[in-house]
């Protein structure tokens, strides 16, 4: 995948963005907002499936195909390990951060 140039250009701009606002306006102009719902729900999907949500109530809640789901599941544990990288980092930074409000 790294080796296409086009693609590791595309993936330099993301290393460029430096916050939310920046990455909304960035994909807003790169997807149409069918193709950013479909990652969006497949994030999701992962998200689900790292709680150990049943594929049944994923798809009712995704309305994702039970195949989707399927594979998403496969890339938790697959060869490039993306999903599972940012869960892990995900879930250290939600436990790193004092919730607002506290004085810790």
């Amino acid at each position: 995948m790294k080796n296409n140039l086009a693609v590791r250009n595309l993936l330099q701009a993301f290393l460029l963005l430096k916050n939310e606002d920046e990455a909304a306006r960035f994909l807003g102009d790169l997807l149409t907002e069918e193709e950013l719902r479909e990652f969006s729900r497949r994030w999701e999907v992962a998200q689900l499936l790292a709680q150990k949500v049943s594929y049944v109530n994923i798809g009712k809640q995704t309305q994702m195909s039970s195949t989707t789901i399927a594979r998403i599941s496969k890339f938790l544990t697959g060869q490039f390990g993306g999903y599972q990288l940012i869960l892990n980092r995900l879930h250290h930074h939600s436990h790193s951060v004092s919730p607002v409000g506290s004085d810790a």
